[in-house]
């Protein structure tokens, strides 16, 4: 069974409780926008996903975007997520694209959420009136998992697939693997293959040898 990706399955800590309170106040969004801003594995897939799930937002990657598409998306009062802004950069039919839906989200009385690793400052926009808007727009920033985030997801993914594992593979695991949440979730998941697959216990043995797979260590 896949780790679930609802908000019952986003666990809390002070790393990420702003921006998770920020995203539940949409009223507080200026002019009904909002940067999502969190580098890899930091959650803000997560958080947009069950965002966008309970408002029957539409999901769309930034490079797709285009004068022609984006009207489509955005109904009076609608609400919609675009993933990867920062690839928009460079693309003059995407921040077209996205000019227009910035747009067309004040008129329509809209949410836009846009989530990026990187403010849109470091995006490389070429089109200066976008550029202005996304300078100033607010942003909700999700820094790395702190140090309590990481053993709970950990706890959290082995018992979605109804795995008990010993609190020692957890403490070592948290200890020498990036907090990368979408590391711990492809890690969980390779365990939980190669236990079922060799019949064999989680150990600290198997979570090295899967680790130095899917994060080698750096040459």
């Amino acid at each position: 069974m896949p780790p679930a990706s609802s908000r019952d399955d986003f666990l809390i800590t002070g790393a990420n409780r702003d921006a998770l309170a920020m995203l539940d106040a949409p009223e507080r969004w200026p002019q009904g926008r909002l940067m999502l801003i969190g580098g890899p594995g930091a959650g803000k897939s997560h958080l947009a996903g069950f965002w966008a799930a309970e408002r029957a937002a539409q999901i769309v990657q930034g490079w797709t975007l285009n004068a022609g598409n984006v009207d489509e998306l955005m109904p009076m009062g609608g609400a919609v997520v675009v993933e990867d802004g920062h690839e928009i950069g460079g693309n003059a039919a995407a921040e077209q694209g996205l000019f227009h839906l910035w747009n067309l989200t004040g008129a329509r009385q809209g949410l836009l959420l846009i989530t990026a690793p990187t403010p849109p400052r470091d995006w490389g926009i070429v089109l200066p009136d976008l550029r202005s808007r996304l300078d100033t727009a607010a942003q909700a920033v999700l820094p790395p998992p702190d140090e309590a985030l990481l053993p709970a997801v950990l706890v959290k993914l082995f018992t979605d697939r109804q795995i008990q594992v010993a609190p020692e593979v957890i403490d070592w695991l948290a200890l020498r693997m990036d907090r990368d949440l979408d590391l711990a979730r492809r890690l969980v998941a390779a365990m939980d293959r190669e236990s079922l697959a060799d019949r064999r216990a989680i150990t600290r043995r198997l979570a090295a040898e899967l680790l130095d797979k899917l994060a080698p260590p750096d040459a």
